[in-house]
């Protein structure tokens, strides 16, 4: 012991008596008065050990009936969470948590010169003030932990203050190590004075480097959505479309919590549904799917007004050589010719009018709802990953989501359709020209990161757009 005093404390039960109704779930609490310590604050039923001969499970069953009335038969009693517990005095002690769902008797206030109000309170709306070191007990409890640390410090509240908030969750052996898998302290910091104590961190991130999105779970049983942007340009349009277009969309885009532009972090809430990328649907689930995507599509493009193109504002032919090099591995013989071409017919093209667009519409940021009912009346569609958004042609916004309805006209059809009319031919052109240099870009891209699907979009589109131009050439007899 290296000559120093034995670790010593007391320990304490507490009892949360859980109700289920039709508002969320509700615990008893009752409020501390007289010659007692934390008079005037809220605190779950509680109580020491009587001594030595005195087991955990009996204190509680004891406690409860001498601080309610309620009679609670042991085995309806569940092991909730554990805290060690330090006072802003020093004064260290072990509380043990449980669960009780079944009981008998009406809870009611047993012992009035020690309490003076009993209520039921909701789980995720609890009263204040409240004792901090019961609210470190109710949040370890609502985030799912077995183990909990709230060693205040000296000048703490008795009550409980979200600004001093000690509680720390120790890791369960069932889940694997999380502090790998969460960003750093600052963001982590950022995040919980937006929305909150995170229990959960869960890495959400596509399969390359760039990626870093989490869904995160409060203590109180919100969900979020955590991201960090690759660059600034990324977090600045982002931000932009969460604050211009996306409210238009209500329910079917993220809303914007908190955005920090320093760590190019933001906040947003969560799109019911799951991607379409890789979602097995009838064939008539993909077309109602498809006339709600184009639905969506016309009110992003709707939101605002549309405007004048900018001068210089055509088809993104200036990068056009550069991603040709770096595509040059995968290119088919005649891809690289082809391309040129097309660059040289967009000098000629007149500019199109500027709406909102999101810029990376493809399967894997277009969520669907209850994807395995086979009735499809009530097919849900959202969007997300707005960090490519910003004003352009609206065919800006068909050139990815094409490679979807490939080979399937029915499906094009269908997004035509819900977007309520078909390309104007000025905007058929730019589409081609648009699409072509958007898979050389892609392919470039994919082989620099690593991302084969990229890769294959970029080829098979490529492929597709010569071979309606070899159809288009010898229906009319041109020459390309």
């Amino acid at each position: 012991m290296n000559g120093q005093q034995r670790h010593t404390e007391p320990v304490d039960v507490h009892l949360i008596l859980r109700r289920e109704t039709a508002d969320g779930p509700q615990v008893l609490l009752s409020r501390r008065a007289g010659q007692v310590y934390a008079a005037g604050l809220w605190h779950l039923p509680s109580g020491h050990l009587d001594g030595p001969h005195e087991d955990v499970v009996t204190a509680l069953i004891r406690e409860a009936r001498e601080e309610t009335g309620v009679l609670i038969d042991e085995a309806d009693v569940r092991a909730a969470v554990t805290v060690h517990h330090r006072s802003p005095s020093g004064a260290s002690r072990t509380g043990y948590l449980f669960e009780v769902r079944r009981w008998q008797g009406e809870p009611r206030i047993a012992e009035p010169d020690v309490c003076d109000a009993i209520e039921w309170a909701p789980l995720e709306s609890l009263p204040s003030p409240m004792v901090a070191y019961c609210r470190a007990g109710l949040d370890a409890y609502v985030a799912g932990a077995r183990l909990a640390l709230h060693f205040q410090l000296p000048g703490d509240r008795i009550a409980f203050d979200p600004a001093a908030d000690r509680l720390r969750i120790v890791a369960d052996v069932a889940e694997p190590a999380s502090s790998a898998g969460r960003p750093d302290a600052a963001v982590v910091d950022f995040v919980e004075r937006a929305v909150g104590r995170v229990a959960q961190w869960t890495d959400t991130s596509w399969a390359r480097a760039e990626s870093r999105v989490w869904r995160i779970r409060t203590v109180q049983g919100g969900t979020w959505y955590v991201k960090i942007h690759q660059n600034s340009r990324f977090h600045e349009r982002e931000v932009r479309g969460l604050r211009t277009w996306a409210p238009a969309l209500g329910a079917a885009a993220p809303r914007l919590v908190a955005a920090q532009r320093s760590l190019q972090a933001v906040i947003l809430t969560a799109v019911p549904g799951r991607p379409l990328h890789g979602t097995v649907l009838s064939p008539d689930r993909e077309r109602q799917a498809f006339r709600r995507i184009g639905a969506l599509v016309r009110r992003i493009h709707q939101s605002r007004p549309p405007q004048p193109a900018p001068p210089g504002s055509g088809p993104a032919v200036a990068k056009a050589e550069r991603h040709l090099d770096g595509a040059q591995s995968q290119l088919m013989p005649g891809d690289a010719e082809f391309v040129r071409s097309l660059v040289q017919q967009a000098q000629a093209l007149e500019p199109l009018e500027w709406v909102e667009t999101h810029g990376d519409l493809q399967l894997r940021n277009l969520l669907i709802s209850s994807p395995t009912d086979t009735r499809g009346s009530d097919t849900f569609v959202g969007v997300i990953d707005l960090e490519r958004s910003e004003p352009g042609p609206a065919v800006r916004d068909l050139v990815r989501l094409s490679d979807a309805w490939a080979d399937r006209p029915d499906l094009r059809d269908a997004f035509q359709a819900g977007y309520g009319r078909a390309l104007l031919p000025a905007e058929e052109a730019r589409f081609v020209i648009d699409a072509a240099l958007d898979s050389v870009s892609g392919i470039s891209y994919g082989l620099a990161h690593g991302d084969p699907e990229l890769v294959e979009r970029g080829r098979r589109t490529l492929a597709r757009l010569r071979a309606e131009q070899d159809t288009s050439t010898a229906a009319t007899g041109d020459a390309t």
